[in-house]
């Protein structure tokens, strides 16, 4: 069954400044103006790609775009791949034929539609696959402008997050924002990690999971277990948040054989360690800070006793760029030196 593609309507553009080319590189408004003024009617076949293994993502937004912002789009014909396919090095995920008067003012746009939903959705992929069968939370809103909360949420669906800190963030997912006590509200509370959790269960609704922060003083253990005797059933689990420049209390008679500074393999097992000799089997750990698809992989080969891992800045990381080339003009082959019309029979017909 072709898979569901998310309807036009469903995006919030800036429609008039599309058209007008307000976000568009000023070369395709020119463009755009000598194909009018020459009376232009010729039908061009645009083809796009990208340069490595990626989860495709944002194409029903490029797909929306063009609908919505192209003149005349009824003659504009599209065939695409769907969000969340994987995709390799070259292979074309989308081609555009039409007059490139109609819609030269969007490649822009769409193209940047594609670059930064693929990076989000390819990185928080990796993340999930190196995790297994264990969450991953999409933590990276504070990383980047507001604006791009929505789609980067939706693109973090795509790659197989398990929940997202912002309503931003979740507004195609249907389910609330997830989070745990900030080190804000600790500190507003006098650096008293026990009474933050105390006031955190007191006034959050009972389907709200009380994971508590437990690094503020630097002594994870120590935190986690009085977190657990105050709070006692209620505690959902434990994250460990420990800076990249700090050893925990914990570890200060075991270095030596290990680098102890910031969330490390010894230091969860230390506080899951601790938790069980309690009889808090069920408190799960969360851990955060700097993890990457190769750091959690380590931890996964280890045997490192994680429940959850949150991720931030390295969703981020790197970059997708695609590309857009005419391949054909009127059916026949019409492309730039290095470029060729190159078909992909996975491509469906948009409606």
């Amino acid at each position: 069954m072709t898979a569901k593609r998310l309807d036009p309507m469903s995006f919030d553009f800036p429609i008039d400044k599309m058209m007008n080319g307000y976000y568009a590189d000023i070369y395709f408004m020119r463009e755009q103006e000598i194909l009018r003024k020459e009376n232009c009617t010729d039908r061009v076949t645009l083809q796009i790609f990208q340069r490595d293994y990626a989860v495709l993502c944002g194409v029903d937004e490029a797909i929306a775009l063009i609908k919505r912002c192209s003149h005349n789009p009824e003659s504009i014909k599209i065939r695409a791949l769907h969000d969340g396919d994987e995709v390799e090095p070259w292979e074309t995920i989308m081609t555009i034929e039409g007059n490139p008067a109609d819609f030269a003012h969007l490649e822009t746009v769409y193209l940047g539609i594609l670059a930064r939903q693929t990076k989000v959705a390819t990185n928080c992929r990796r993340c999930v696959k190196a995790a297994g069968e264990k969450p991953v939370l999409f933590f990276p809103a504070r990383f980047d402008h507001y604006l791009v909360q929505e789609s980067d949420g939706y693109a973090a669906k795509i790659g197989g997050m398990a929940g997202i800190s912002t309503p931003a963030n979740a507004k195609v997912w249907g389910v609330e924002a997830a989070g745990t006590i900030p080190h804000a509200l600790i500190a507003s509370l006098g650096g008293d990690s026990v009474k933050a959790a105390q006031l955190f269960d007191k006034y959050m609704p009972a389907d709200v999971a009380r994971i508590a922060l437990v690094d503020f003083d630097n002594d994870c253990v120590g935190t986690s277990l009085k977190v657990a005797h105050a709070l006692g059933d209620k505690l959902a689990g434990v994250r460990l948040d420990t800076s990249g420049t700090m050893v925990d209390k914990s570890l200060a008679d075991q270095m030596g054989h290990f680098q102890p500074t910031g969330v490390n393999a010894q230091l969860v097992h230390n506080v899951r360690t601790a938790l069980d000799a309690e009889g808090f089997t069920k408190v799960k750990i969360v851990v955060s800070g700097g993890f990457t698809p190769e750091r959690i992989q380590s931890f996964e080969a280890a045997g490192v006793p994680v429940d959850v891992y949150a991720v931030g800045s390295y969703i981020y990381s790197g970059n997708t760029d695609f590309t857009s080339d005419v391949v054909l003009l009127n059916g026949k082959n019409c492309a730039k030196a290095g470029r060729r019309y190159s078909d992909n029979p996975r491509l469906e017909d948009v409606d």
